[in-house]
C-alpha cells in the first residue's frame, strides 16, 4: 500500500484522482466533491477508492453518487443550455458531482497484511481522493495462494477478489438471494475452491441435483460438477437409484437407511412438512420409551394401534386412539420412500451395511461427499429427514472423537462444511433452538463442523443464527425483511443497504463478514468454460474436456 504524502506522485498506485474529502463523518461515510473533469457517469455505487491522509490512507467503499451546487438559485434557474461556454464553466465549479463514501480500513505508511485495521477516525478537510489501484486491493484482500480463494473480482478491476478460506471455514456461513440470482453457481465455485485449496471437506446436501457429477448454468447450460473435476476426491451418494439412470449419472453409492436410524428427533423437524401435530410428537417420544429409539418406527407401522395401545397404558402412556390414527396416517408417507426400509440392509455376504456411515468414514479420510436426491428434489419431507438423521450422527461422531482428542491437534478430525439449500426449513425460529444444524451454527468451530447455509429467504431463518454467520454473501434481495436480517448487526448497514439494493440481477454480489477485511461489491468468477475448468482442477486437460464431448457412459458396477 502507498505511503500516505509520497504516493500521490506514484502514477502506477494512483491511476486517477477522483476529488477532495469535504465533509461528512465515521458513521454516515464521508462526501467527496469530484474533480471537475470527473463525470459522475464514470462512477457507480460499490466501487472502491483510496483517500489519503496526513497520518496514514484509508479504503472505502462508494454507496452514493449525486449532485449538488453552491448556489440554490442555480437548481431552481439553471443557465441557458444554448451557451455551451457557460454550461462549461459552471459545471465542476458552481455545479458538482459528490461521492458518499464509507471509510473501511485504515492503513499505516508501510504497512503489511498485518497491520492492515478498520478505520476508527477520518482524514481531515481536503484530503485528496483516487480510484483504488489495483495493487492496493491486492495487499488488502490477499493473493489467490494456498491461503486463499478466488471467487471474483471487484467492480471495474481486474484483480482477483480473494477469500481467507482458514478463517471462512472457522465459521457457519450463508449465501443469500432471490431465485435465479445465480446463488447456486457462487456455490459451487466456492466448494470447488475449498476442495482445490484442502480448505476442509465438504459433505453437500444437493437438494436440486446440481454439485455432483453436472448442474446447470444459464450461461453454459449443462457444466461440471466436483465429482468431474475432482475424482476420486468426490464421493456421489443417492438416495434415488433410477434417476440417477435416467439422467446417466454414476454414482459410487446408493444410500438406504433402516427404519431403525430414525429417532424421535428427528420427527420434530417433520411437523410441518408431515403434519405432524403436538399430540403426535408426544406420540412418538411414548412409543420410543415403550419400545426403544431404534424399534419404535419399525414397531409402529407394522403393529395395529389396537394392540400399541394398552402396551402403552401398561406403561402409564394416555395416548388417545384418534392421536394414534392421525399419527399413522402421516408416518404412511415414509413408507413410500425407496430409500427407507423396515430392516438394516445387507449386502451380498449377508453382512449389515450402513450408508450414513459409510459416509462418514469417507469425510473422515477426508473425501469430500455430495449427496444427491434425485426425484425426491422437490420432497421437502425427505430433504428434512435426512439430511437431519446424517448431520445429526454426523456431529455426535465429531464431538466424541474431539473431546477424545483432549488438545492432540493430530488427532482431531477434519474440518467438515456441511452445505445446506433451503436453510430456513431448518433455522427457523421455532425450531433452530432444538436442532442439530441450530446447535451447529452457535459452536462455530468449537468440534470442526461448520454450516454453508443457502436461502432465498434470510428473514425466515432465526436471528440468533443469523448473527453466528462468519461471512454473508448477498446477492440482489427485494424484500425488506430479507435486507434487514442479511444485513443485521453489521457497521454501517444503512449505507450497505443502499449498495444491495443497486446490485445487478445476476453474478453480482456483496460480500461481507469474518473472512473478509472489508465488505466489497465483486463479479462472480466464471464457472463453466474450459478455462475455468484448468483453472480450478489440477487434473490434466485431456480430461478435463469429457463435459464438451457430452454426458459419461456408466462405469459398471456404478451403482453397486
Amino acid at each position: 500500500m502507498p505511503q500516505g504524502g509520497s504516493a500521490a506522485n506514484d502514477p502506477m498506485s494512483q491511476p486517477q484522482r477522483l476529488g477532495v474529502v469535504t465533509a461528512g463523518s465515521l458513521k454516515q461515510g464521508l462526501t467527496i466533491r469530484l474533480d471537475p473533469d470527473i463525470s459522475p457517469e464514470a462512477l457507480r455505487v460499490g466501487q472502491y477508492v483510496t483517500i489519503r491522509g496526513e497520518e496514514r490512507d484509508y479504503l472505502g467503499i462508494v454507496t452514493d453518487i449525486g449532485l449538488d451546487v453552491i448556489d440554490p438559485a442555480l437548481a431552481r434557474l439553471p443557465p441557458d443550455l444554448t451557451d455551451a461556454f457557460t454550461v462549461e464553466v459552471l459545471r465542476g465549479t458552481a455545479a458538482y458531482g459528490v461521492l458518499t463514501v464509507l471509510p473501511q480500513l485504515a492503513v499505516p505508511p508501510g504497512a503489511t497484511e498485518g497491520d492492515i485495521t478498520p478505520a476508527k477516525t477520518v482524514p481531515a478537510h481536503y484530503r485528496p481522493v483516487w480510484r483504488a489501484a489495483e495493487g492496493e486491493f491486492a495487499r488488502v484482500f490477499g493473493a489467490d495462494d494456498r491461503d486463499h480463494i478466488s471467487i471474483g473480482t471487484p467492480l471495474d478491476m481486474e484483480v482477483r477478489l480473494c477469500l481467507d478460506h482458514r478463517r471462512l471455514v472457522e465459521r457457519s456461513n450463508g449465501v443469500f438471494g432471490k431465485s435465479g440470482t445465480g446463488k447456486t453457481t457462487f456455490t459451487r465455485l466456492m466448494l470447488a475452491c475449498l476442495i482445490q485449496k484442502r480448505a476442509a471437506v465438504n459433505l453437500v446436501f444437493d437438494m436440486h441435483n446440481e454439485y455432483g457429477w453436472e448442474g446447470t448454468s444459464e450461461t453454459y447450460g449443462r457444466v461440471k460438477g466436483l465429482k468431474q473435476l475432482y475424482g476420486p476426491r468426490v464421493a456421489v451418494f443417492t438416495l434415488d437409484e433410477q434417476s440417477a439412470r435416467r439422467r446417466n449419472v454414476p454414482v459410487d453409492h446408493v444410500v438406504r437407511i433402516s427404519y431403525s436410524s430414525i429417532v424421535p428427533e428427528d420427527m420434530f423437524l417433520l411437523r410441518e412438512p408431515l403434519s405432524l401435530h403436538e399430540r403426535g410428537l408426544d406420540a412418538i417420544q411414548a412409543l420410543a420409551e415403550r419400545y426403544g429409539d431404534d424399534k419404535w418406527l419399525g414397531t409402529f407401522l407394522k403393529g395395529r394401534n389396537e394392540d400399541i395401545l394398552p402396551e402403552l397404558k401398561e406403561r402409564g402412556m394416555e395416548v388417545v386412539p384418534g392421536t394414534l390414527r392421525a399419527l399413522r396416517q402421516s408416518l404412511r408417507r415414509l413408507e413410500r420412500y425407496s430409500f427407507l426400509t423396515p430392516e438394516a440392509p445387507r449386502d451380498l455376504h449377508g453382512n449389515e451395511t450402513r450408508s450414513v456411515e459409510l459416509m462418514l468414514r469417507y469425510l473422515e479420510q477426508g473425501t469430500h461427499v455430495v449427496l444427491e436426491f434425485g426425484g425426491h428434489q422437490e420432497d421437502i419431507a425427505a430433504y428434512v429427514l435426512v439430511a437431519n438423521l446424517i448431520t445429526r450422527r454426523l456431529h455426535e461422531r465429531y464431538v466424541e472423537r474431539t473431546e477424545a482428542a483432549l488438545g492432540d491437534r493430530t488427532a482431531e478430525p477434519p474440518q467438515v462444511v456441511i452445505t445446506l439449500e433451503e436453510a430456513h426449513r431448518f433455522l427457523s425460529s421455532a425450531v433452530a433452538g432444538q436442532t442439530i444444524f441450530g446447535r451447529i451454527a452457535r459452536e462455530m468451530r468449537k468440534y470442526h463442523v461448520t454450516l454453508l447455509v443457502i436461502d432465498q429467504r434470510p428473514s425466515a431463518i432465526d436471528l440468533e443464527v443469523m448473527s453466528q454467520m462468519g461471512t454473508k454473501v448477498a446477492f440482489l434481495l427485494d424484500d425488506e425483511r430479507d435486507v434487514e436480517a442479511v444485513l443485521a448487526g453489521v457497521a454501517g448497514r444503512g449505507e450497505l443497504r443502499a449498495v444491495l439494493a443497486r446490485l445487478e440481477s445476476r453474478e453480482q454480489v456483496l460480500l461481507f463478514g469474518h473472512a473478509l477485511p472489508m465488505p466489497v461489491v465483486a463479479r462472480v468468477r466464471e464457472y463453466g468454460s474450459p478455462e475455468s475448468y484448468r483453472e480450478l482442477a489440477f487434473q490434466e486437460a485431456v480430461a478435463l474436456g469429457r463435459a464438451a464431448e457430452g454426458p459419461a457412459q456408466l462405469p459398471r458396477g456404478a451403482f453397486g
